[in-house]
């Protein structure tokens, strides 16, 4: 396969950016889009050019650092990460636009590099539990229904990645807040902050910057784990039942 990328280069958050064309050749459609990248920096480098900054680690779609906006979708044209996406999901001779995340709460550091650390700060925020000290108690000590512990972890899928943000018009974080609200509420171990939780994590959210949600159903539609928007409904019943009994004015 041969490709032309568009992709936007930009120095440092202060940097205005731009995108620039490269060409890349024989392609296999059996490699992965991060392995396209990779092929592509080294003929970069060779060149004495600076490669393009990306990010990555896993590589196996559960570390959430592959964001990249491709041809107007999160991580491209399949409800997947980036690392997992393959080139045969593209055309030989096909003009493909790479772009960072687009959201206030997420300035780019360079290139194709986004700071995420937004989210960090909504967790430390509240995604936390009480925890005893002493013996770690069995697993299997309290009995939890399978139905809410299915619908905990499905809720815990949740990476982290920023796919919700980038793909909602308004750069909502409401899929990732409700996704961390909800693997803890609905456990036992989550009770003893429930009401602290709900509150101080969408305040932070909001002190971030993120959007307002207008269920306009993109998130879902676009995360690579297929987080539900019956979170985003368990969130805004959560902080409504805490604002209601709370005592922070």
């Amino acid at each position: 396969m041969n490709l032309t990328l568009n992709v936007w280069r930009q120095k440092n958050t202060q940097d205005k950016g731009g995108f620039k064309s490269y060409q890349v050749s024989d392609v296999s459609a059996d490699m992965s889009f991060l392995e396209m990248m990779d092929v592509l920096n080294e003929k970069l480098e060779v060149q004495g050019e600076d490669p393009i900054h990306f990010d990555h680690d896993c590589r196996e779609g559960i570390c959430g650092m592959c964001s990249m906006y491709i041809n107007g979708k999160p991580h491209g044209p399949q409800q997947t990460t980036t690392c997992q996406l393959h080139m045969r999901s593209f055309k030989d001779g096909e003009t493909i636009t790479i772009e960072p995340w687009r959201a206030a709460a997420f300035p780019v550091v360079k290139d194709l590099v986004v700071d995420r650390s937004a989210f960090d700060r909504i967790i430390q925020s509240g995604g936390y539990v009480s925890v005893n000290t002493g013996g770690t108690p069995d697993a299997n000590e309290i009995p939890i229904p399978k139905k809410i512990a299915d619908e905990a972890f499905e809720s815990a899928e949740c990476i982290g990645c920023g796919a919700c943000v980038a793909a909602c018009k308004n750069a909502s974080a409401m899929l990732f807040v409700s996704a961390k609200v909800s693997q803890l509420a609905l456990l036992p171990q989550g009770q003893v902050e429930r009401k602290e939780r709900a509150e101080k994590m969408v305040a932070q959210m909001d002190a971030e910057g993120f959007g307002s949600c207008t269920n306009t159903g993109a998130c879902e539609a676009e995360c690579p784990k297929g987080i539900s928007l019956t979170n985003i409904a368990r969130l805004n019943r959560e902080y409504l039942s805490a604002k209601l009994t709370s005592e922070n004015v």
